[in-house]
């Protein structure tokens, strides 16, 4: 275990509305883990402590606070929806609230990325369409979407109403990402990953996997535009960069100040351990170099093409999957089921792995 000013860190507490990926990655850095979870699916369970659940993020604090008062806990590290929580009954490792809270509304951090010289997509003019809508909050992209005219705004408004949005131009490319490890003014990145997107329906913007790594031509302008951001971002620990990238232009989309949904892909292309890493950057600790990966790692997401069920415990299938569902569950079309994986020495070698998993896991499936 490290130690933190003399004290040893020994009992995490995680919490945020998805928290699976940092507790395996704790677990496996040999901490006990606690959990609030949204889902608190199997293999979290399996993993921790204790996991408690909780439907609304206001929630939240009520139980870290409940957690902290049953437990010692030594750390906590925070995830999506809980970036911005004070006052917490234990020490928080990674970005503090307030700049946590600027990098959550992407109108700072487009006018942000702008004053450091990195491209972002232009904001669309009045009229101008079509256009990419984002609202100023939230992750994930799943309430991104393309508008062709007013009208089409004024439908997004009525689903998500008085949700204050931006307007940009249409970038083309792939979605990529960069994760950094940042402290003390310093910025080392980890691993370049294609993001995958659900493709397809109405939230077809929305995260669905990754690839790591991500052999693009200007994947080390993504790096040195990343590593720039983080080192003056103030914030601390792990977070991601995300981009836009076609073959002769690089856009910066976002700044996530906490933990990176691709930390699965990253730590099975690399072997690091990214919450060690974080812990690490957190007492002023930054690796020296980026980690040459080992193989190419994949994860997709599997959504819901239809109302199913999932009535099997499909924890024996692990490590070839996560995010595993308690059995008896069910899903509404559309719903996140479980998550997949594959490995390989070159990225059809981890596509087919993944195809294999993909076709086991759809037996369970009804």
């Amino acid at each position: 275990m490290r130690k933190d000013g003399g004290r040893t860190l020994k009992r995490i507490l995680v919490a945020g509305f998805s928290t699976r990926h940092v507790v395996l990655s704790a677990s496996r850095a040999g901490y006990e883990v606690c959990a609030v979870d949204h889902f608190c699916d199997a293999d979290l369970r399996k993993h921790t402590v204790c996991c408690m659940p909780f439907e609304e993020l206001a929630e939240l604090p009520i139980c870290i606070r409940d957690i902290c008062g049953r437990y010692a806990i030594d750390a906590i590290i925070p995830t999506s929806g809980a970036e911005t929580l004070e006052n917490l009954p234990a020490p928080v490792f990674g970005t503090d609230a307030h700049t946590a809270r600027q990098f959550l509304n992407k109108g700072f951090v487009q006018e942000w990325f702008s004053e450091l010289a990195i491209p972002v997509p232009p904001l669309a003019g009045p009229g101008e369409f079509p256009a990419m809508l984002k609202p100023l909050s939230g992750s994930g992209g799943w309430r991104n979407t393309v508008v062709s005219s007013q009208a089409d705004i004024d439908v997004w408004k009525e689903a998500f109403p008085d949700e204050p949005f931006l307007l940009q131009r249409i970038v083309q490319g792939i979605p990529a990402s960069v994760c950094v490890v940042a402290g003390c003014g310093r910025a080392q990145a980890l691993a370049v990953n294609r993001q995958i997107l659900r493709g397809e329906g109405q939230y077809r913007f929305g995260y669905a996997g990754s690839l790591t790594p991500f052999d693009h031509p200007l994947k080390d302008q993504m790096i040195s535009y990343a590593e720039r951001a983080a080192a003056a971002s103030g914030c601390l620990g792990i977070l991601g960069i995300d981009f836009m990238v076609s073959d002769s232009e690089v856009y910066a989309i976002e700044l996530n100040p906490r933990f990176v949904a691709t930390l699965d892909t990253i730590e099975a292309a690399t072997g690091i351990n990214l919450v060690q890493i974080h812990l690490d950057a957190c007492q002023g600790v930054l690796p020296d170099a980026m980690p040459i990966p080992k193989q190419y790692a994949l994860r997709r997401i599997l959504f819901a093409d239809r109302q199913c069920a999932v009535l099997d415990d499909l924890s024996f299938l692990a490590p070839g999957v996560a995010d595993i569902p308690v059995p008896p569950a069910s899903f509404e079309e559309g719903s996140a089921v479980i998550s997949v994986y594959g490995s390989g020495p070159d990225p059809a070698s981890a596509q087919r792995a993944l195809d294999t998993t993909i076709r086991v896991v759809g037996q369970y499936i009804r």
